[in-house]
């Protein structure tokens, strides 16, 4: 919960309305929503449908602290890409060989989920479109930057980052990799993403390829 004592979304599918209402008024040049799997599907297919978008995923994954695997050390995404924090010599244990080791572990995961999802979702086009690039929230961001430096290989039109909250604290650095940033929340007090949720429900990959398969169906 917020300093006020209230959490200000419902669940994910409240908070991807709110958002959807932010955008809904932008000038968009072929749509295309990209989520970060698992949670921000559900953002992702509640813009799509609203703002009659496109959808598709864009895979990365946080690589993990050694002894505190809530904390972020960095982020791969499905290309290989690697982005690491600049503070990473503050990390205990955080050496060459633990993220190689690390990295190896987070890429064989992307590549389970990717023969999960391409199985029902062909790869989406994005050169020359709106890209819209979502989550359920930004913690450390090293995801996140990790799926826009993916994105931005594919040349899109422009790269926009939409999610309900986030960390005031890594905003700057988003912005850094993207067009625009469209944050309904970042407040001061954040700690973590679901403190901002009533609901913040495990997604299961089930619901993940159920979400994409509805989503080429329409």
């Amino acid at each position: 919960m917020n300093s006020a004592g209230i959490s200000p979304f419902r669940n994910r599918e409240d908070a991807a309305l709110r958002l959807a209402q932010r955008l809904r008024t932008r000038a968009l040049r072929d749509p295309l929503v990209l989520a970060i799997p698992r949670g921000g599907v559900v953002i992702a297919a509640v813009l799509a449908r609203e703002l009659g978008a496109e959808l598709d995923v864009v895979l990365s994954r946080k690589l993990r602290a050694p002894f505190q695997p809530e904390y972020a050390l960095g982020a791969v995404g499905e290309d290989g890409t690697l982005f690491l924090s600049p503070h990473l010599e503050e990390i205990p244990g955080a050496t060459d060989e633990y993220i190689a080791e690390e990295q190896h572990y987070q890429l064989a995961e992307i590549d389970r989920r990717k023969a999960l999802i391409r199985a029902v979702r062909p790869p989406a086009r994005v050169p020359g479109r709106s890209v819209i690039v979502t989550d359920d929230g930004i913690a450390t961001g090293a995801t996140m930057i990790a799926a826009l430096q993916t994105a931005r290989e594919q040349r899109p039109h422009e790269l926009i980052v939409a999610v309900p909250v986030a960390s005031p604290d890594r905003l700057p650095e988003i912005r850094r990799h993207c067009d625009e940033v469209v944050c309904l929340r970042s407040p001061a007090d954040f700690r973590a993403v679901g403190q901002f949720y009533d609901d913040f429900s495990a997604v299961e990959d089930d619901e993940v390829v159920q979400l994409l398969r509805e989503a080429n169906t329409r």
